[in-house]
């Protein structure tokens, strides 16, 4: 008798399949947004899984946001395109909203392997829904932002309508550590603790809207 057995992990990215980018930008002067999936496999294929959360864990509340397909089969060497679609939902109109795009690959069972380990892999991609005619340029929202020091803080305000990603912040040479609290909402503060004996100019890198780095911006000496 075949044994198979089904395991689940999150990761950043879905091994084996790929996928076109590490998040999706709504705009909503258009009707849908989209993200590619890529099966890179010479035989294997796999079952493609996509739904979209709520940004807050406690927010049982249904998305306003639905994917399709929701369910199909990637061949191998095949490609699909994921569609986000929004069904409605009262969402602020004067900045952005944020949610969870989850992608889940589920590899085929070899009905030869009696004894399989199957691991399905869900990615989780930040899905940004920015309205139509907000003030302000999203590609510039990183260079604004007002950085001070509050005792052994490091505190940041964020004046614009735009969601900012960090990848890293440092006080002089020490890097901050960031990484349980790295996206800055809009009109929002976040604050984290300094290094110890950390002087010098606050620097900064984004991540922009196609996952790449930003230059450094600073504050002054």
């Amino acid at each position: 008798m075949a044994a198979i057995a089904l395991m689940a992990i999150t990761l950043p990215a879905t091994a084996g399949v790929i996928i076109g980018g590490t998040r999706v930008v709504y705009d909503g002067a258009r009707k849908e947004a989209s993200i590619s999936v890529k099966n890179p496999e010479k035989v294997a294929p796999y079952l493609m899984q996509s739904w979209v959360e709520n940004n807050s864990e406690s927010d049982s509340s249904k998305p306003p946001f639905i994917v399709t397909p929701p369910l199909f089969r990637l061949d191998a060497g095949k490609e699909n395109v994921l569609r986000i679609v929004r069904t409605g939902g009262n969402l602020p109109t004067d900045r952005e909203s944020i949610f969870w795009l989850n992608i889940k690959s589920i590899p085929a069972s070899n009905k030869t392997d009696e004894n399989q380990l199957l691991i399905s892999v869900k990615a989780r991609l930040k899905l940004i829904y920015r309205p139509e005619g907000l003030k302000g340029d999203a590609n510039e929202a990183w260079k604004t932002l007002n950085f001070s020091r509050q005792g052994d803080k490091l505190r940041v305000n964020n004046p614009t309508p735009y969601y900012v990603s960090f990848q890293t912040i440092k006080v002089g040479a020490q890097e901050v550590d960031i990484k349980d609290s790295a996206t800055l909402a809009p009109m929002g503060t976040l604050s984290w603790t300094l290094p110890a004996g950390a002087t010098g100019k606050i620097s900064w890198k984004a991540i922009n809207d196609y996952g790449g780095i930003t230059e450094e911006a600073s504050t002054p000496q």
